[in-house]
């Protein structure tokens, strides 16, 4: 059964209860010494939209959270303590999947103390819930015994027994860690098996990949920005069955702390938005070899309204041929 994370939003008076509760002696998790100084966001109540990973059809929320800096994070930090508000948002939209890497510092580690410390909460302690969080990480090392080492790593600092998707960062050594991972996938360790990479520069390296190799996810960059994964990529990926995580989705970030002080066109409430997140997020998943978008942040807020992207309609072609291009310029 995946870990995931029975969500819980504890007010000072609950926690105080749940502590009273709590035998003699016993020992808190590091998130329940540190509640959060700020409220919630208020929760969406509308649940986003899915679509299936071609290999098994299982439905995959198509907005979920990336790790990267956001939650390379220690604990009794003003950041660390914002972070179950992320997952909170996360949870309550709908979204599933949260991305992490062994480059991310510290954010598998900040990730599995979040995801265990809710559960331990639970008076009594209750079973995990089977999908409530497809947790993604990756293996970025050369040689069959450092990569084994790594992931073994990877599944202690998400405290978990099974991974939903494990993927080769940057290609790295390829070769190596999709037989080491086809292995584990057999034997049930790893659910999907996938790649990843952020650079143009890579994309002939990547095609090649995927036409050699079976593959369930391939994780890309792509934005209204830097759209030269819809040349060959995607188009790709969907003819070879392999669902599309896409990284970087904001340009990076400079794409849209351009657009953030401009004004929100007219034609953004066309297709339900409230934001340019809302935007720039549409317009990746308007794409339809496009699974799901993993915009990073370490923020509550930001998270709930990356979320709202994912409901509703967005937008067809048409549209995006009208006005993708402002966007971008």
């Amino acid at each position: 059964m995946t870990h995931g994370l029975l969500s819980a939003h504890l007010t000072r008076a609950r926690f105080l209860r749940l502590l009273a509760a709590l035998p003699a002696g016993a020992v808190l998790p590091s998130f329940a010494q540190q509640q959060p100084t700020q409220p919630r966001p208020k929760m969406t109540t509308t649940k986003m939209n899915t679509r299936p990973i071609p290999s098994t059809q299982e439905a995959l929320p198509v907005i979920g959270c990336g790790t990267w800096i956001g939650f390379d994070q220690r604990p009794g930090t003003d950041e660390y303590r914002r972070l179950p508000g992320v997952l909170d948002a996360l949870f309550a939209a709908g979204g599933t999947l949260i991305d992490s890497s062994p480059m991310y510092g510290r954010s598998e580690e900040t990730t599995g103390e979040l995801l265990a410390a809710t559960h331990h909460l639970q008076q009594p302690p209750q079973p995990l819930p089977e999908n409530k969080a497809f947790l993604a990480t990756k293996v970025w090392t050369s040689g069959r015994e450092a990569g084994i080492a790594q992931m073994e790593q990877s599944f202690t600092r998400l405290r978990t027994r099974r991974m939903d998707l494990m993927q080769v960062h940057n290609l790295l050594d390829w070769r190596t860690h999709l037989a080491t991972l086809r292995g584990w996938k057999d034997q049930g360790r790893v659910r999907y098996i996938g790649i990843t990479h952020y650079t143009a520069s890579a994309y002939a390296d990547v095609e090649a990949v995927l036409r050699a190799e079976k593959l369930d996810f391939l994780q890309i960059n792509y934005s209204a920005d830097a759209r030269e994964a819809e040349q060959r990529l995607l188009p790709l990926a969907a003819e070879r069955g392999v669902a599309v995580i896409v990284n970087m989705p904001f340009g990076g970030g400079g794409l849209l702390r351009r657009l953030r002080d401009k004004p929100l066109p007219a034609w953004a409430g066309e297709i339900g938005c409230t934001s340019w997140a809302q935007v720039l997020l549409k317009f990746v998943l308007a794409h339809p070899g496009v699974t799901c978008a993993i915009p990073g942040t370490g923020r509550a807020e930001h998270m709930a309204d990356n979320a709202a992207a994912g409901a509703g309609t967005c937008g067809d072609a048409a549209f995006w041929r009208q006005h993708a291009a402002g966007i971008a310029s």
